[in-house]
């Protein structure tokens, strides 16, 4: 019979944690919160100091009933929730739930699922932190305020199912606000002057800086024609050249922030996708006999990029065996701690640097493995020394014509032995080796060309750009970027368009809403600084019930005006441009959970509804009668079927083309690889070059 009980969030977990603890300990699962603010009303009171009503979540009373049980049979009941404020809450709740003492050292926390980490962290037990909770109650709160005295006006003056957020809503206006930069953006012209040189064999490049003295900017042809006048035959003069060391140090292990960016870099992952993944190394896999499920990596819900000791000495014992000991780092480089990070948990990072990505590729998913090396490479690369770069500068001079040649070699690779950074604009840094020169050589131009250009304006947002955005403004989070951006694209305010973000008709008509009747609730000091403030209830250093007084004061105000003046707003559905074939009514396209599809415009009476089919003008290979359309599945990949399904069955991730294959006269299809887009032969081997 076991003496202790411990009750964690995830039954992944309870499994591996009891067979650390051994036979005295029995683990179970609540499968995350088990009270919650009821979902069919308010459930939080302004006239009695907006106290919250809990009530049990539905469907989680049997979960809560066997709690109760095993409580009754053992000694003490530990609480090992996640490590953060809702993991606290979800404490404190089982707590209520429990009649367990909340001053008791009844709350266990551990940062990874490792066996020295679980059996440390019960020598250390605590009380339950109810500034922590406090934090949790607060945005939950605040939360339920929001959503549900904004949602119900949008249902009654918009459409029903739409909802407000204090964060969902400022992302919505981050995107909507780059549109209309996009929109209205003037581009500027401006001009470079590319040059090729030669020294003795060697060609090199340069661009054009000024007139020896100032550096010029380009921005006619006029001006460009001019500059080139002055160029006097084909030699140009070394005039300066500056070698320079540069040190380049490697970024630190990830955040949840810089996890979520980089694999949507790197690894083409969507937020949720990549917290989903993350989740699953945390709590445990099983990776053989030997050592059974254990938790690959550290808690991922975090902004601090702090490592312990032990994982430091770990990381450096690796790299001096693997690289040797110049590739240790004698120092790392302290990040600028924001803010507002919360600094209680480590950066992510594996649980054991031994356990190398390699070693796993036989129990992980080829994306849990994707994931997993990312982390392990970002954190061993963390703890190694810094690139050396040589750069050298050239200045060639003809008359008052300067061009500038720029060029850089890895003298030391450091920690690019392993990993380099992805970039939003996807450039690396490239090895530019020039010739030798010294100050009074002569080097020959070979061609020297004028370029046009315009200057762009800002992109959309990418899901790793809004999410590194959100970060730096605080708005939101660690635990909030993956549902926030979720919950947008569930609403219809914005869709994904070549994996940016552009709002639709809905998101904009919602947000010039919600932006005229609720203008604090989207504006983003006002969002940035409630953070704060739940990070100051956190710190002890205020009271919950007056930030959510304060908050609700000037609200409640901004909600009744809304109800009495805001306009009921028609939305026109768009004209697909064909009639319903079962009454003749208009088609039109509609917006549902899978995204855009035709509906007939004669709803309820006709509910004839069929996906959106773009033709590729191709005739289907197996009816011959058919022809090929585009099509999305539900999860938004395109493929190609006949438009005479489900008569005709025929279907192809690769987009056909409309000519036979010269070889055997089978259907020739384009097909994406590494190197661009290849076409190929569906029956036989014949295939074409990649083109990009």
């Amino acid at each position: 019979m076991a003496d202790y009980l411990v009750i964690v969030e995830s039954p992944a977990k309870a499994k591996t944690i009891e067979r650390y603890l051994g036979k005295k300990y029995k683990v179970k699962a609540s499968v995350g919160h088990v009270r919650d603010l009821p979902r069919s009303q308010m459930g939080v009171s302004a006239e009695n100091n907006f106290e919250p009503k809990y009530i049990t979540i539905r469907g989680k009373g049997p979960v809560l009933q066997e709690l109760k049980s095993a409580a009754k049979k053992v000694k003490k009941v530990y609480l090992a929730a996640d490590p953060d404020r809702e993991g606290e809450a979800i404490a404190w709740h089982l707590a209520t739930a429990l009649n367990i003492d909340i001053h008791s050292d009844c709350r266990v926390v551990f940062n990874e699922i490792t066996k020295d980490a679980i059996i440390e962290s019960f020598k250390n037990p605590r009380p339950i932190n109810m500034d922590l909770v406090d934090a949790q109650q607060t945005r939950r709160i605040l939360d339920r305020l929001v959503g549900y005295n904004i949602s119900p006006i949008l249902w009654k003056k918009v459409k029903k199912g739409l909802s407000a957020g204090r964060v969902q809503s400022v992302a919505l206006r981050m995107i909507i606000d780059r549109e209309n930069e996009i929109k209205n953006f003037q581009p500027e012209e401006y001009w470079t002057i590319e040059g090729t040189f030669e020294k003795g064999k060697k060609s090199f490049d340069a661009l054009y800086y000024g007139n020896g003295k100032d550096k010029i900017k380009l921005t006619n042809e006029a001006q460009v024609k001019a500059i080139l006048k002055d160029v006097k035959g084909t030699n140009f003069d070394v005039v300066n050249v500056t070698k320079k060391e540069r040190k380049r140090n490697a970024a630190p292990a990830f955040t949840t922030s810089s996890l979520q960016q980089e694999a949507a870099r790197k690894l083409n992952f969507r937020a949720k996708k990549t917290m989903m993944l993350a989740q699953q190394l945390y709590e445990g896999i099983d990776i053989g006999k030997k050592e059974g499920t254990v938790g690959l990596i550290t808690y991922m819900r975090t902004d601090s990029t702090r490592i312990s000791d032990t994982a430091k000495a770990e990381a450096v014992t690796y790299i001096e065996g693997k690289y040797g000991k110049e590739y240790i780092a004698t120092e790392i480089k302290q990040t600028k701690k924001a803010s507002n990070a919360q600094d209680a948990h480590e950066a992510i990072r594996p649980t054991s640097t031994m356990r190398t990505p390699d070693e796993l590729k036989a129990v992980l998913s080829r994306d849990q493995l994707r994931l997993y090396r990312l982390i392990w490479e970002r954190f061993i690369a963390s703890q190694m020394a810094p690139a050396v770069l040589d750069t050298v500068a050239v200045d060639l001079q003809n008359g008052d014509v300067l061009f500038r040649a720029n060029g850089s070699q890895v003298k030391f690779a450091g920690f690019m032995k392993l990993y380099i950074e992805g970039t939003d604009d996807q450039t690396e840094e490239t090895t530019k080796l020039l010739p030798e020169m010294e100050i009074g050589d002569q080097v020959k131009s070979l061609e020297i060309e004028p370029k046009q250009h315009f200057t762009q304006p800002p992109p959309r947002y990418s899901e790793a750009r809004l999410v590194k955005t959100m970060e730096e403004l605080g708005i939101g989070r660690p635990s909030t970027y993956a549902p926030t951006l979720d919950t947008i694209q569930r609403r219809g305010y914005v869709v994904l368009d070549a994996k940016r973000f552009m709002p639709t008709e809905l998101g904009e008509i919602v947000h010039q809403l919600v932006l005229e009747f609720f203008p604090d609730i989207i504006n983003i000091e006002f969002t940035a600084q409630m953070e704060q403030d739940l990070d100051d209830i956190e710190e002890g250093n205020r009271q919950w019930k007056k930030v959510v007084e304060e908050f609700y004061k000037d609200f409640e105000v901004h909600v009744k005006h809304a109800d009495e003046a805001m306009e009921k707003v028609v939305i026109k559905d768009e004209p697909a441009g064909e009639d319903c074939e079962l009454c003749g009514s208009p088609m039109v396209f509609k917006l549902g959970r899978y995204g855009k599809f035709m509906a007939c415009s004669n709803f309820p009476d006709c509910r004839n509804t069929k996906a959106i089919m773009k033709p590729i003008g191709v005739k289907c290979p197996s009816c011959e009668t058919g022809e090929i359309v585009e099509r999305k599945s539900k999860t938004k990949r395109l493929f190609y079927g006949c438009n005479q399904y489900p008569e005709c069955e025929f279907v192809s991730w690769d987009k056909p083309i409309n000519r036979p294959c010269p070889k055997c006269s089978a259907l020739l299809v384009e097909k994406k690889i590494k190197k661009g887009v290849q076409i190929q032969c569906t029956k036989c081997d014949y295939e074409e070059a990649p083109t990009q």
